[in-house]
């Protein structure tokens, strides 16, 4: 039986994407990404964005993960991306950019929104959009990523408010890099703070005009990437 997701990505695309992550990822990567991909597929179908964008995004959220520290360095840095100092430590976090970046000069990909996604699909950015949303929570939230109470729980919240879903998603990321003495990146503490500040209602955030208007309590307006 044909894939479902197919007929919203188109299948040559897809099956490229996938070759080219069994030659560069581990197959458990592998699986992640597709565990990704059916769950942004399912978000964006819950909070009537393009589930071909957000197929697309989770598809490729991950295609610089396993580059070496240098190269992701060199990349973000030939690219023109600010380096903060916690990006010098632990290079590893700049994948998500440089994965965007990999998706626009390995396979072709304009829409600046499906690109943002992969680029902020780790440390997510303080007003991202809705898509850029749905990938972010699906990143950690798809279902290999375990079954607890906690996850659970955060699972139920991405189904009903993308805003309040980000900043609690980053409270529970802040908690195991606490446990384990790691870094925190200040751009994602400035993500979960803007989208903490939008949940309170103290500024408008996209992911929460984007629930707005498809729930038809908004005038349509044109999209914010």
């Amino acid at each position: 039986m044909p894939d479902s997701r197919m007929t919203d990505l188109d299948s040559k695309l897809r099956d490229r994407v996938l070759a080219w992550l069994q030659t560069q990822v581990p197959e458990a990567r592998v699986r992640h990404v597709l565990g990704v991909e059916e769950l942004a597929i399912a978000l964006a179908e819950t909070h009537h964005l393009d589930r071909q964008r957000a197929a697309l995004a989770a598809l490729m959220h991950d295609l610089a993960k396993y580059f070496k520290p240098q190269t992701l360095l060199g990349m973000a840095g030939q690219s023109g991306l600010q380096l903060d100092p916690v990006d010098r430590a632990d290079p590893h976090l700049l994948h998500a950019d440089v994965g965007a970046i990999v998706a626009r000069q390995e396979f072709g990909v304009r829409d600046e929104d499906v690109l943002a996604a992969i680029a902020n699909h780790t440390l997510g950015q303080p007003g991202m959009s809705a898509l850029s949303c749905v990938v972010f929570l699906a990143d950690t939230l798809e279902s290999g990523r375990g079954d607890t109470a906690e996850l659970n729980q955060l699972r139920q919240v991405s189904q009903q408010n993308l805003t309040k879903a980000v900043w609690m998603t980053c409270d529970y990321t802040f908690k195991h890099l606490l446990d384990k003495g790691r870094l925190i990146h200040p751009r994602a503490l400035q993500t979960r703070n803007w989208f903490l500040q939008a949940d309170l209602g103290r500024w408008s955030s996209p992911a929460a005009a984007a629930q707005s208007l498809s729930l038809g309590l908004l005038p349509d307006a044109p999209h914010s990437a």
